[in-house]
């Protein structure tokens, strides 16, 4: 299934989960995620099913001063 991740492209081995794809990335915590601009609470990652075009971006906090 291919997909977007931060605006990179992205082939899952097969279809899956929110969570399958963001250990498939590597996705290193901490990150808040949004599915084609929509967020998703991390408690809902294990239910939400990916489709093919999805585009995922993983939101890190930024620390300033």
């Amino acid at each position: 299934m291919k997909i977007t991740i931060n605006g990179q492209h992205f082939e899952l081995a097969n279809y899956g989960n929110l969570t399958q794809a963001l250990r498939e990335f590597a996705a290193k915590e901490p990150f808040a995620v949004a599915v084609n601009g929509q967020f998703i609470p991390r408690s809902q990652c294990d239910t939400y099913l990916l489709n093919e075009g999805d585009s995922i971006e993983l939101l890190s906090p930024i620390q300033g001063g």
